[in-house]
């Protein structure tokens, strides 16, 4: 089936909408909770009409498991692909905790971490929303710990480490920087201690020393 020029532009326009909807989503939900995500109250924060929103979803829960996937996306280009650029196993994890600090104080989500103000929210509930969410948070956490894993085959990371406990406290310190700094509207300083605890954990774990963490400048 062939699809004229004024088809695929209506589609192209419909993507490009759908898309802007879901990421005012995202930042609406770390500001007032997934739960807070409901159709008439995304449209007043979105300045869009409730029916336009209503064409593009069907219901609340599909409103918000779309938002996951979007803050999945935006997670993903922002954190995970950059710190994932060619290097050794220890260089990129800790790219992926300075690309988490970072995407924190950048504001790339108003209300700090989405998955972290998700998780919080939802972590005694059940159903599909909560498994995207904490399906998220197991993802990157494996993927800290991985990281971890194969600094140790390379030699990098002491082998008696355990892998699954020093991704734990890299975690801690990354979900306390965000959750201070967003309760301290902005004070940049817990970012800077996670950073300092960070790499003097990954020290105590056999690394070579990296260079030191310096708070960098909020890009706009």
């Amino acid at each position: 089936m062939t699809v004229n020029g004024s088809e695929r532009r209506r589609r192209s326009d419909g993507e490009r909408t759908r898309a802007a909807i879901l990421e005012a989503a995202a930042r609406f939900a770390t500001l007032e909770g997934i739960e807070g995500l409901t159709l008439g109250r995304l449209a007043e924060y979105a300045g869009m009409s409730k029916s336009s929103l209503f064409s593009a979803f069907g219901s609340k829960e599909e409103l918000q498991l779309a938002t996951i996937e979007e803050a999945n996306e935006i997670f993903d280009r922002e954190v995970v692909a950059p710190a994932l650029e060619p290097g050794t196993p220890l260089e990129r994890l800790r790219a992926l905790c300075e690309r988490f600090l970072s995407h924190v104080e950048r504001y790339v989500f108003p209300g700090g971490c989405f998955f972290a103000s998700a998780a919080a929210e939802i972590d005694t509930r059940q159903g599909l929303v909560r498994e995207r969410v904490t399906g998220a948070v197991t993802d990157w956490l494996d993927l800290l710990e991985q990281q971890i894993r194969d600094a140790q085959k390379e030699g990098q990371l002491d082998a008696a480490e355990d892998a699954t406990q020093l991704a734990f406290e890299v975690q801690a310190l990354l979900l306390l920087a965000n959750s201070q700094f967003v309760i301290s509207g902005g004070d940049a300083s817990p970012l800077d201690r996670a950073r300092r605890g960070i790499e003097r954990r990954l020290e105590l774990a056999g690394a070579a020393p990296g260079t030191p963490y310096q708070r960098r400048r909020r890009s706009t």
